[in-house]
Protein backbone atom coordinates (compact mmCIF):
# COMPACT_ATOMS: atom_id res chain seq x y z
CA UNK A 1 0.00 0.00 0.00
CA UNK A 2 2.99 2.78 1.20
CA UNK A 3 6.32 2.80 2.35
CA UNK A 4 9.17 5.38 4.00
CA UNK A 5 12.27 6.15 2.91
CA UNK A 6 13.17 8.55 5.48
CA UNK A 7 17.19 9.76 5.87
CA UNK A 8 17.57 12.18 9.04
CA UNK A 9 19.99 12.91 11.77
CA UNK A 10 19.64 12.92 15.71
CA UNK A 11 22.51 13.22 18.08
CA UNK A 12 24.63 14.03 15.65
CA UNK A 13 24.09 10.78 14.05
CA UNK A 14 23.26 10.37 10.60
CA UNK A 15 20.42 7.72 10.10
CA UNK A 16 18.45 5.81 7.35
CA UNK A 17 15.56 3.98 8.02
CA UNK A 18 11.77 2.70 5.58
CA UNK A 19 10.77 2.49 9.07
CA UNK A 20 8.06 4.98 10.60
CA UNK A 21 9.13 3.82 14.76
CA UNK A 22 12.96 4.09 16.00
CA UNK A 23 14.13 5.32 19.00
CA UNK A 24 14.30 8.54 17.76
CA UNK A 25 10.20 8.98 16.43
CA UNK A 26 7.43 7.45 15.81
CA UNK A 27 4.92 7.81 12.83
CA UNK A 28 1.56 7.17 12.93
CA UNK A 29 0.26 7.03 9.42
CA UNK A 30 -3.42 6.41 8.31
CA UNK A 31 -4.14 5.44 4.48
CA UNK A 32 -7.95 5.13 3.63
CA UNK A 33 -10.00 6.11 1.16
CA UNK A 34 -7.19 7.33 -0.44
CA UNK A 35 -6.17 9.89 1.85
CA UNK A 36 -2.47 9.50 3.82
CA UNK A 37 -1.89 10.87 6.63
CA UNK A 38 1.57 11.16 8.47
CA UNK A 39 1.96 12.49 12.62
CA UNK A 40 5.43 12.34 13.78
CA UNK A 41 5.86 12.23 17.85
CA UNK A 42 9.82 12.98 18.56
CA UNK A 43 11.68 11.28 21.20
CA UNK A 44 14.56 13.94 20.82
CA UNK A 45 15.67 16.33 18.37
CA UNK A 46 15.45 15.53 14.93
CA UNK A 47 16.43 16.94 11.08
CA UNK A 48 14.91 15.28 7.95
CA UNK A 49 17.28 15.11 5.33
CA UNK A 50 14.83 13.07 3.09
CA UNK A 51 11.36 12.46 3.74
CA UNK A 52 9.34 9.94 1.33
CA UNK A 53 6.14 8.15 1.09
CA UNK A 54 6.37 5.29 -1.53
CA UNK A 55 3.28 4.40 -3.83
CA UNK A 56 3.22 1.45 -5.81
CA UNK A 57 1.58 2.70 -9.45
CA UNK A 58 1.35 0.96 -12.37
CA UNK A 59 1.87 3.18 -15.49
CA UNK A 60 1.05 2.68 -19.34
CA UNK A 61 2.90 3.94 -22.38
CA UNK A 62 -0.49 5.75 -23.73
CA UNK A 63 -0.39 8.23 -20.46
CA UNK A 64 0.64 11.34 -19.70
CA UNK A 65 2.15 12.74 -16.69
CA UNK A 66 1.23 16.63 -15.46
CA UNK A 67 3.89 18.95 -13.65
CA UNK A 68 3.48 21.47 -11.64
CA UNK A 69 6.55 23.92 -11.41
CA UNK A 70 7.95 25.44 -8.41
CA UNK A 71 6.31 28.29 -8.81
CA UNK A 72 4.06 30.56 -11.26
CA UNK A 73 7.45 31.45 -13.57
CA UNK A 74 8.20 27.76 -13.63
CA UNK A 75 6.95 25.54 -16.91
CA UNK A 76 4.14 23.44 -15.97
CA UNK A 77 2.85 21.20 -18.50
CA UNK A 78 2.26 17.64 -19.40
CA UNK A 79 4.70 15.22 -20.88
CA UNK A 80 4.57 11.68 -22.20
CA UNK A 81 5.13 8.69 -19.74
CA UNK A 82 8.20 7.97 -21.75
CA UNK A 83 9.65 11.79 -21.88
CA UNK A 84 12.68 13.07 -20.54
CA UNK A 85 11.19 16.84 -18.86
CA UNK A 86 12.42 19.62 -20.06
CA UNK A 87 15.89 20.98 -21.01
CA UNK A 88 17.65 21.92 -17.57
CA UNK A 89 21.52 20.29 -18.19
CA UNK A 90 24.03 19.73 -15.75
CA UNK A 91 25.77 22.87 -17.71
CA UNK A 92 23.07 24.57 -16.71
CA UNK A 93 22.79 23.71 -13.29
CA UNK A 94 26.52 24.17 -12.98
CA UNK A 95 26.38 27.78 -14.32
CA UNK A 96 23.72 28.79 -12.33
CA UNK A 97 24.96 27.14 -8.77
CA UNK A 98 28.84 28.52 -9.94
CA UNK A 99 30.22 30.88 -6.93
CA UNK A 100 29.66 34.57 -9.21
CA UNK A 101 25.95 33.34 -9.77
CA UNK A 102 25.31 32.61 -6.19
CA UNK A 103 26.41 35.56 -4.62
CA UNK A 104 24.65 37.47 -7.70
CA UNK A 105 21.25 36.08 -7.19
CA UNK A 106 20.51 34.43 -10.24
CA UNK A 107 18.35 30.98 -10.10
CA UNK A 108 17.08 31.88 -6.58
CA UNK A 109 13.41 32.19 -8.56
CA UNK A 110 13.63 28.68 -8.94
CA UNK A 111 14.31 25.24 -6.54
CA UNK A 112 17.80 24.78 -8.24
CA UNK A 113 19.78 25.23 -4.84
CA UNK A 114 17.43 22.85 -3.00
CA UNK A 115 15.96 20.49 -5.08
CA UNK A 116 16.97 17.07 -6.96
CA UNK A 117 15.99 17.72 -10.62
CA UNK A 118 15.72 14.62 -12.82
CA UNK A 119 17.64 13.64 -16.22
CA UNK A 120 16.40 10.49 -17.41
CA UNK A 121 13.33 9.33 -19.35
CA UNK A 122 9.88 8.39 -17.49
CA UNK A 123 11.22 10.32 -14.40
CA UNK A 124 9.08 13.64 -13.38
CA UNK A 125 8.72 15.97 -10.13
CA UNK A 126 5.90 18.33 -9.29
CA UNK A 127 5.09 20.76 -6.67
CA UNK A 128 1.52 20.09 -4.26
CA UNK A 129 0.09 18.18 -7.12
CA UNK A 130 0.51 15.94 -10.23
CA UNK A 131 -1.42 13.65 -11.97
CA UNK A 132 -1.55 11.20 -14.64
CA UNK A 133 -3.64 10.65 -17.44
CA UNK A 134 -5.13 8.63 -20.07
CA UNK A 135 -7.51 9.70 -22.53
CA UNK A 136 -10.21 11.83 -20.13
CA UNK A 137 -9.16 10.36 -16.95
CA UNK A 138 -6.62 11.30 -14.23
CA UNK A 139 -4.79 9.72 -11.32
CA UNK A 140 -4.40 12.80 -8.95
CA UNK A 141 -1.74 12.56 -6.48
CA UNK A 142 -2.27 16.12 -4.35
CA UNK A 143 -1.72 17.58 -0.88
CA UNK A 144 -3.67 18.87 1.05
CA UNK A 145 -1.76 21.56 3.06
CA UNK A 146 1.92 22.56 2.41
CA UNK A 147 1.98 24.60 6.09
CA UNK A 148 4.86 21.88 6.90
CA UNK A 149 6.45 21.97 4.19
CA UNK A 150 6.28 21.74 0.46
CA UNK A 151 5.30 18.33 -1.03
CA UNK A 152 7.65 17.26 -4.14
CA UNK A 153 5.39 14.58 -6.28
CA UNK A 154 7.90 12.22 -8.13
CA UNK A 155 6.89 10.07 -10.79
CA UNK A 156 8.95 7.07 -11.86
CA UNK A 157 7.59 5.33 -15.17
CA UNK A 158 10.13 2.07 -14.76
CA UNK A 159 9.84 1.88 -11.43
CA UNK A 160 6.06 1.43 -11.08
CA UNK A 161 6.31 4.15 -7.94
CA UNK A 162 4.87 7.10 -7.18
CA UNK A 163 6.54 9.23 -4.28
CA UNK A 164 5.34 12.28 -1.98
CA UNK A 165 8.67 13.78 -0.72
CA UNK A 166 8.35 16.81 1.51
CA UNK A 167 11.17 19.72 1.72
CA UNK A 168 11.90 19.68 5.81
CA UNK A 169 14.80 21.61 5.22
CA UNK A 170 15.83 23.97 8.21
CA UNK A 171 13.38 22.66 10.62
CA UNK A 172 14.41 20.77 13.45
CA UNK A 173 11.21 18.36 15.00
CA UNK A 174 10.96 18.50 18.61
CA UNK A 175 7.68 16.92 20.38
CA UNK A 176 4.47 16.47 17.99
CA UNK A 177 3.49 17.34 14.87
CA UNK A 178 1.52 16.73 11.33
CA UNK A 179 4.08 15.76 8.41
CA UNK A 180 1.80 14.87 5.63
CA UNK A 181 -1.99 15.14 4.31
CA UNK A 182 -1.92 13.72 0.81
CA UNK A 183 -4.70 12.41 -1.15
CA UNK A 184 -5.05 10.04 -4.26
CA UNK A 185 -8.06 10.87 -6.59
CA UNK A 186 -9.46 9.00 -9.62
CA UNK A 187 -11.58 10.17 -12.19
CA UNK A 188 -12.36 12.29 -14.77
CA UNK A 189 -10.76 15.51 -15.62
CA UNK A 190 -12.75 18.37 -14.20
CA UNK A 191 -14.71 16.22 -11.35
CA UNK A 192 -11.42 14.96 -9.96
CA UNK A 193 -9.98 18.19 -9.65
CA UNK A 194 -13.60 19.47 -8.10
CA UNK A 195 -13.30 16.84 -5.49
CA UNK A 196 -9.78 17.98 -4.73
CA UNK A 197 -10.65 21.40 -3.72
CA UNK A 198 -13.89 20.20 -2.07
CA UNK A 199 -11.41 18.17 0.19
CA UNK A 200 -9.29 21.26 0.82
CA UNK A 201 -13.03 23.70 0.94
CA UNK A 202 -11.21 26.01 -1.21
CA UNK A 203 -13.04 28.65 -3.52
CA UNK A 204 -11.84 31.11 -5.74
CA UNK A 205 -12.59 34.40 -4.77
CA UNK A 206 -13.92 35.77 -7.78
CA UNK A 207 -15.44 34.13 -10.86
CA UNK A 208 -16.01 36.68 -13.63
CA UNK A 209 -13.17 37.24 -16.30
CA UNK A 210 -11.61 41.20 -16.30
CA UNK A 211 -9.68 42.85 -18.64
CA UNK A 212 -7.05 45.30 -18.32
CA UNK A 213 -4.16 47.35 -18.92
CA UNK A 214 -0.50 46.97 -17.38
CA UNK A 215 2.64 49.77 -18.15
CA UNK A 216 5.34 46.53 -18.01
CA UNK A 217 5.10 45.27 -21.74
CA UNK A 218 5.83 48.62 -23.65
CA UNK A 219 7.44 50.82 -21.83
CA UNK A 220 9.13 48.31 -19.00
CA UNK A 221 10.14 51.00 -15.80
CA UNK A 222 10.25 53.87 -18.55
CA UNK A 223 6.94 55.23 -17.52
CA UNK A 224 6.11 58.56 -16.41
CA UNK A 225 2.79 60.50 -16.07
CA UNK A 226 2.24 61.42 -19.51
CA UNK A 227 2.51 58.42 -21.08
CA UNK A 228 -0.14 57.22 -18.15
CA UNK A 229 -2.51 59.77 -19.19
CA UNK A 230 -2.38 59.11 -22.46
CA UNK A 231 -2.95 55.19 -22.65
CA UNK A 232 -5.55 55.59 -19.96
CA UNK A 233 -7.34 58.38 -22.29
CA UNK A 234 -7.08 56.31 -25.06
CA UNK A 235 -8.24 53.05 -23.09
CA UNK A 236 -11.11 54.41 -22.11
CA UNK A 237 -12.89 55.14 -25.42
CA UNK A 238 -11.96 51.61 -26.68
CA UNK A 239 -15.88 49.43 -27.33
CA UNK A 240 -15.59 47.21 -24.95
CA UNK A 241 -15.27 48.36 -21.11
CA UNK A 242 -11.60 47.73 -19.90
CA UNK A 243 -11.66 47.02 -16.12
CA UNK A 244 -8.34 47.28 -14.32
CA UNK A 245 -5.36 50.23 -15.26
CA UNK A 246 -2.31 49.01 -13.48
CA UNK A 247 0.58 51.46 -12.74
CA UNK A 248 3.84 48.66 -12.98
CA UNK A 249 7.87 49.03 -11.62
CA UNK A 250 9.41 52.13 -12.63
CA UNK A 251 7.01 55.13 -10.39
CA UNK A 252 9.18 54.60 -7.25
CA UNK A 253 12.40 55.10 -6.74
CA UNK A 254 13.90 51.88 -5.56
CA UNK A 255 12.80 48.51 -5.16
CA UNK A 256 11.48 48.58 -1.21
CA UNK A 257 11.17 52.30 -1.47
CA UNK A 258 7.46 51.89 -2.69
CA UNK A 259 6.31 55.27 -0.64
CA UNK A 260 8.77 57.13 -2.22
CA UNK A 261 7.73 58.14 -5.23
CA UNK A 262 9.66 58.95 -8.41
CA UNK A 263 8.58 62.74 -8.88
CA UNK A 264 10.68 63.03 -12.17
CA UNK A 265 8.53 61.06 -13.39
CA UNK A 266 5.05 61.32 -11.14
CA UNK A 267 5.36 64.95 -9.88
CA UNK A 268 1.63 64.80 -8.64
CA UNK A 269 2.08 61.45 -6.82
CA UNK A 270 0.37 58.40 -6.94
CA UNK A 271 -2.92 59.53 -5.16
CA UNK A 272 -3.66 62.09 -8.53
CA UNK A 273 -3.02 58.71 -10.67
CA UNK A 274 -5.76 56.35 -9.36
CA UNK A 275 -8.15 59.36 -9.12
CA UNK A 276 -7.63 59.96 -12.81
CA UNK A 277 -8.16 56.04 -13.61
CA UNK A 278 -11.46 56.15 -11.07
CA UNK A 279 -12.56 58.92 -13.62
CA UNK A 280 -12.36 56.77 -16.44
CA UNK A 281 -15.01 54.31 -14.28
CA UNK A 282 -11.52 51.88 -14.62
CA UNK A 283 -10.22 50.05 -11.24
CA UNK A 284 -6.76 51.24 -10.55
CA UNK A 285 -3.68 48.92 -9.98
CA UNK A 286 0.09 48.95 -8.82
CA UNK A 287 2.72 46.76 -8.85
CA UNK A 288 4.98 46.13 -5.98
CA UNK A 289 7.46 43.46 -4.19
CA UNK A 290 6.70 43.23 -0.90
CA UNK A 291 9.15 40.77 0.27
CA UNK A 292 11.90 42.68 -2.17
CA UNK A 293 15.02 45.53 -1.33
CA UNK A 294 17.97 46.74 -3.57
CA UNK A 295 20.57 47.32 -2.72
CA UNK A 296 20.37 51.25 -3.39
CA UNK A 297 16.89 51.23 -1.34
CA UNK A 298 16.75 53.05 2.12
CA UNK A 299 15.79 49.34 3.75
CA UNK A 300 19.31 47.86 2.67
CA UNK A 301 20.93 51.21 4.08
CA UNK A 302 18.95 52.19 6.91
CA UNK A 303 17.59 48.80 7.86
CA UNK A 304 19.65 46.21 7.32
CA UNK A 305 18.62 43.90 10.33
CA UNK A 306 15.12 43.77 7.78
CA UNK A 307 16.79 40.95 5.61
CA UNK A 308 17.37 38.03 5.70
CA UNK A 309 20.87 36.14 6.16
CA UNK A 310 22.37 33.10 5.59
CA UNK A 311 23.75 30.47 8.33
CA UNK A 312 26.94 32.45 8.26
CA UNK A 313 25.33 36.05 8.70
CA UNK A 314 25.47 36.45 5.17
CA UNK A 315 23.35 38.32 3.68
CA UNK A 316 21.32 36.44 0.89
CA UNK A 317 20.62 37.00 -2.34
CA UNK A 318 17.35 36.36 -3.51
CA UNK A 319 17.06 37.39 -7.30
CA UNK A 320 19.39 38.93 -9.99
CA UNK A 321 17.32 41.53 -10.98
CA UNK A 322 17.84 45.21 -10.53
CA UNK A 323 21.73 44.27 -10.23
CA UNK A 324 20.81 42.10 -7.34
CA UNK A 325 17.79 41.87 -4.38
CA UNK A 326 17.71 40.68 -0.84
CA UNK A 327 14.26 39.80 0.74
CA UNK A 328 12.99 41.08 3.54
CA UNK A 329 11.85 38.67 6.86
CA UNK A 330 8.45 39.47 7.28
CA UNK A 331 8.97 37.69 10.74
CA UNK A 332 10.67 41.14 11.87
CA UNK A 333 8.13 43.19 13.95
CA UNK A 334 9.69 45.96 12.35
CA UNK A 335 9.52 44.93 8.85
CA UNK A 336 6.20 43.31 8.74
CA UNK A 337 4.74 47.18 10.41
CA UNK A 338 6.86 48.57 7.59
CA UNK A 339 5.40 46.57 4.83
CA UNK A 340 1.56 47.01 6.87
CA UNK A 341 2.18 50.73 6.15
CA UNK A 342 3.10 50.75 2.63
CA UNK A 343 -0.41 48.87 1.76
CA UNK A 344 -2.54 51.19 4.13
CA UNK A 345 -1.03 53.96 2.22
CA UNK A 346 -1.43 52.66 -0.99
CA UNK A 347 -4.84 51.00 -0.71
CA UNK A 348 -6.46 53.65 1.56
CA UNK A 349 -4.30 56.82 1.68
CA UNK A 350 -3.90 56.77 -2.08
CA UNK A 351 -6.89 55.03 -3.57
CA UNK A 352 -5.68 51.98 -5.42
CA UNK A 353 -8.04 48.88 -5.62
CA UNK A 354 -5.72 45.89 -6.45
CA UNK A 355 -2.16 45.83 -6.14
CA UNK A 356 0.33 43.09 -8.30
CA UNK A 357 2.32 41.41 -5.74
CA UNK A 358 5.33 40.06 -7.66
CA UNK A 359 8.60 38.21 -6.91
CA UNK A 360 6.92 36.95 -3.90
CA UNK A 361 9.43 33.85 -4.11
CA UNK A 362 11.49 36.01 -1.74
CA UNK A 363 10.02 35.34 1.10
CA UNK A 364 10.80 31.62 1.39
CA UNK A 365 14.11 31.60 -0.79
CA UNK A 366 15.80 30.14 2.16
CA UNK A 367 13.97 28.68 5.34
CA UNK A 368 14.20 30.45 8.59
CA UNK A 369 12.87 30.77 12.49
CA UNK A 370 12.89 26.64 12.54
CA UNK A 371 10.29 26.63 9.42
CA UNK A 372 10.21 25.25 5.91
CA UNK A 373 9.76 27.13 3.14
CA UNK A 374 6.23 26.14 2.45
CA UNK A 375 5.29 27.01 5.69
CA UNK A 376 6.96 30.66 5.19
CA UNK A 377 5.18 31.02 2.03
CA UNK A 378 1.91 29.60 3.44
CA UNK A 379 2.30 32.49 6.22
CA UNK A 380 3.67 34.60 3.82
CA UNK A 381 -0.04 35.03 2.00
CA UNK A 382 -1.82 34.95 5.21
CA UNK A 383 -0.15 37.68 6.23
CA UNK A 384 -0.51 39.52 2.63
CA UNK A 385 -4.25 39.11 2.77
CA UNK A 386 -4.55 41.05 6.03
CA UNK A 387 -2.91 43.74 4.90
CA UNK A 388 -4.83 43.98 1.81
CA UNK A 389 -8.42 42.84 3.62
CA UNK A 390 -10.93 43.05 0.58
CA UNK A 391 -8.97 44.55 -2.34
CA UNK A 392 -7.72 42.96 -4.96
CA UNK A 393 -4.42 40.59 -4.85
CA UNK A 394 -2.65 39.53 -8.40
CA UNK A 395 -0.36 37.06 -7.17
CA UNK A 396 3.01 36.75 -9.57
CA UNK A 397 6.35 35.24 -9.24
CA UNK A 398 4.95 32.52 -6.39
CA UNK A 399 4.65 29.07 -5.69
CA UNK A 400 0.88 28.51 -6.48
CA UNK A 401 -0.39 26.25 -4.02
CA UNK A 402 0.17 28.96 -0.81
CA UNK A 403 -2.29 31.63 -2.85
CA UNK A 404 -4.99 29.11 -3.44
CA UNK A 405 -8.29 31.32 -1.89
CA UNK A 406 -5.68 34.10 -0.68
CA UNK A 407 -5.26 35.83 -3.92
CA UNK A 408 -8.12 36.81 -6.79
CA UNK A 409 -5.80 36.52 -9.54
CA UNK A 410 -2.54 34.56 -10.18
CA UNK A 411 -0.20 34.09 -12.73
CA UNK A 412 0.68 30.66 -13.98
CA UNK A 413 3.24 30.87 -16.28
CA UNK A 414 6.56 32.94 -17.37
CA UNK A 415 6.88 36.50 -18.34
CA UNK A 416 5.83 37.39 -22.06
CA UNK A 417 8.58 38.01 -24.15
CA UNK A 418 8.26 40.48 -27.52
CA UNK A 419 9.41 37.20 -29.56
CA UNK A 420 8.21 33.77 -29.94
CA UNK A 421 11.23 31.73 -29.36
CA UNK A 422 11.91 28.42 -27.86
CA UNK A 423 15.33 29.08 -25.83
CA UNK A 424 16.87 25.30 -24.40
CA UNK A 425 19.82 27.32 -22.52
CA UNK A 426 17.05 29.61 -20.31
CA UNK A 427 16.66 28.79 -16.88
CA UNK A 428 13.29 27.46 -16.12
CA UNK A 429 11.33 30.58 -14.92
CA UNK A 430 12.91 32.57 -17.91
CA UNK A 431 10.95 35.50 -20.35
CA UNK A 432 9.13 33.00 -22.75
CA UNK A 433 5.76 33.32 -24.78
CA UNK A 434 6.11 29.07 -25.47
CA UNK A 435 6.74 28.69 -21.62
CA UNK A 436 3.70 30.60 -21.13
CA UNK A 437 1.61 28.91 -23.26
CA UNK A 438 2.37 25.38 -21.93
CA UNK A 439 1.22 26.67 -18.57
CA UNK A 440 -2.16 28.07 -19.52
CA UNK A 441 -3.26 25.15 -21.19
CA UNK A 442 -1.75 22.55 -18.98
CA UNK A 443 -2.33 24.97 -15.92
CA UNK A 444 -6.69 25.42 -16.67
CA UNK A 445 -7.82 23.10 -13.87
CA UNK A 446 -6.63 26.08 -11.43
CA UNK A 447 -8.94 28.75 -12.82
CA UNK A 448 -12.17 29.74 -10.49
CA UNK A 449 -10.91 27.30 -8.02
CA UNK A 450 -7.93 28.57 -6.76
CA UNK A 451 -8.21 32.09 -8.27
CA UNK A 452 -9.06 33.74 -11.95
CA UNK A 453 -5.76 32.46 -13.71
CA UNK A 454 -3.44 35.14 -15.36
CA UNK A 455 -1.75 33.68 -18.39
CA UNK A 456 -0.06 37.48 -18.95
CA UNK A 457 -0.27 40.41 -21.72
CA UNK A 458 -1.22 39.80 -25.26
CA UNK A 459 0.11 42.27 -27.38
CA UNK A 460 -1.73 43.13 -31.02
CA UNK A 461 0.70 46.50 -31.18
CA UNK A 462 3.11 46.77 -34.10
CA UNK A 463 5.78 48.56 -32.51
CA UNK A 464 8.23 47.62 -30.48
CA UNK A 465 7.67 44.04 -30.91
CA UNK A 466 9.01 41.44 -32.74
CA UNK A 467 5.62 39.03 -33.48
CA UNK A 468 4.20 39.14 -36.97
CA UNK A 469 0.27 39.44 -36.68
CA UNK A 470 -1.00 36.01 -37.24
CA UNK A 471 1.11 35.07 -33.74
CA UNK A 472 0.20 38.33 -32.13
CA UNK A 473 -3.95 36.91 -32.32
CA UNK A 474 -2.79 33.26 -31.34
CA UNK A 475 -1.24 34.72 -28.15
CA UNK A 476 -4.40 36.55 -27.88
CA UNK A 477 -6.90 33.96 -28.80
CA UNK A 478 -5.01 31.41 -26.65
CA UNK A 479 -5.24 34.10 -23.38
CA UNK A 480 -9.04 34.27 -24.15
CA UNK A 481 -9.81 30.69 -24.26
CA UNK A 482 -7.63 29.70 -21.21
CA UNK A 483 -7.54 32.74 -18.74
CA UNK A 484 -9.06 34.79 -16.56
CA UNK A 485 -7.24 38.11 -16.54
CA UNK A 486 -6.80 39.50 -20.06
CA UNK A 487 -4.35 42.32 -20.06
CA UNK A 488 -3.15 44.58 -22.70
CA UNK A 489 0.46 46.38 -22.64
CA UNK A 490 0.03 49.00 -25.78
CA UNK A 491 -0.63 52.25 -26.71
CA UNK A 492 -4.37 51.63 -28.11
CA UNK A 493 -4.48 54.88 -30.12
CA UNK A 494 -2.13 53.67 -32.44
CA UNK A 495 -4.86 50.60 -33.16
CA UNK A 496 -6.43 50.21 -36.73
CA UNK A 497 -9.51 48.72 -37.02
CA UNK A 498 -8.51 45.07 -37.41
CA UNK A 499 -6.39 45.53 -33.51
CA UNK A 500 -9.45 47.20 -32.34
CA UNK A 501 -11.92 44.09 -33.50
CA UNK A 502 -9.18 41.61 -32.23
CA UNK A 503 -8.92 43.32 -28.64
CA UNK A 504 -12.22 43.72 -28.23
CA UNK A 505 -13.04 39.35 -29.47
CA UNK A 506 -10.43 38.73 -26.65
CA UNK A 507 -11.35 40.51 -24.05
CA UNK A 508 -15.36 39.99 -24.52
CA UNK A 509 -17.12 38.32 -21.19
CA UNK A 510 -18.07 34.84 -23.16
CA UNK A 511 -18.79 31.57 -22.25
CA UNK A 512 -16.15 29.49 -22.53
CA UNK A 513 -15.48 26.00 -21.47
CA UNK A 514 -12.51 24.01 -22.33
CA UNK A 515 -13.50 20.19 -23.35
CA UNK A 516 -9.77 18.93 -24.45
CA UNK A 517 -6.38 20.35 -24.56
CA UNK A 518 -3.63 18.16 -25.13
CA UNK A 519 -0.33 17.02 -27.65
CA UNK A 520 -1.55 16.04 -30.17
CA UNK A 521 1.88 15.03 -31.58
CA UNK A 522 5.41 16.61 -30.58
CA UNK A 523 4.53 20.59 -30.43
CA UNK A 524 1.34 20.57 -31.25
CA UNK A 525 -1.43 21.56 -29.45
CA UNK A 526 -5.03 20.54 -29.98
CA UNK A 527 -7.95 21.85 -28.34
CA UNK A 528 -11.42 21.42 -28.45
CA UNK A 529 -13.85 24.09 -26.16
CA UNK A 530 -17.24 25.84 -26.43
CA UNK A 531 -17.68 29.18 -27.15
CA UNK A 532 -21.14 30.56 -25.82
CA UNK A 533 -22.18 26.91 -26.69
CA UNK A 534 -20.59 25.95 -29.97
CA UNK A 535 -18.16 23.74 -30.14
CA UNK A 536 -14.53 25.29 -31.77
CA UNK A 537 -10.96 23.74 -32.17
CA UNK A 538 -7.95 24.98 -31.76
CA UNK A 539 -4.52 23.74 -33.21
CA UNK A 540 -1.16 25.26 -32.51
CA UNK A 541 2.66 24.45 -32.57
CA UNK A 542 3.56 25.85 -29.32
CA UNK A 543 6.81 26.19 -29.99
CA UNK A 544 6.66 28.16 -32.95
CA UNK A 545 3.43 29.87 -32.30
CA UNK A 546 2.16 28.93 -35.95
CA UNK A 547 -1.51 28.18 -35.89
CA UNK A 548 -2.88 25.23 -37.88
CA UNK A 549 -6.09 23.69 -39.31
CA UNK A 550 -7.65 19.94 -38.18
CA UNK A 551 -7.18 19.15 -41.21
CA UNK A 552 -3.13 19.59 -41.36
CA UNK A 553 -2.74 17.30 -38.31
Amino acid sequence: MFSYYIEYSANGKNFKTSSGKNAHFEIISCFKDGRFTADIKTFCKIEFKKFQVLFPYRFHKNQYVFINGYQSWTESREYSVNEKMSDFSRIKEMIVKSPFNSKSGMGRAGDVFFCHYPRKKGVFYSYSYGYVRENDKIDLFASLSERSGYTIVRFHAKKSQVTAEKDFDGVVFNGTARLMDFVHLCGEYETTFDKWFAFMNIKSRLTEKKCGYTTWYNYYRNINESIVSRDLESLSKLPEKVDVFQIDDGYQKSIGDWLHTDESKFSGGMKKIADEIHKKNMLAGLWLAPFAASKDSFIYKQHKDWLIRDEKGNFYPAGANWGGFYAIDFYNEEAAEYIKTVFKTILNEWGYDMVKLDFLYAACVMPVHNKSRGQIMCEAMDFIRECVGDKLVLGCGVPLMPCFGKVDFCRIGADVALDWKYNKFAIREDVSIPTTVNCSVFSRHLDKRAFLNDPDVFLLRDDNINLDFSRRKLLAQINSIFGSLLFVSDNVSQYSKEQIKVFSETVKKSDIRVLKAEYCSKNIIYTEYLLNGEKKTLVFNYKKGKKLSVSEL
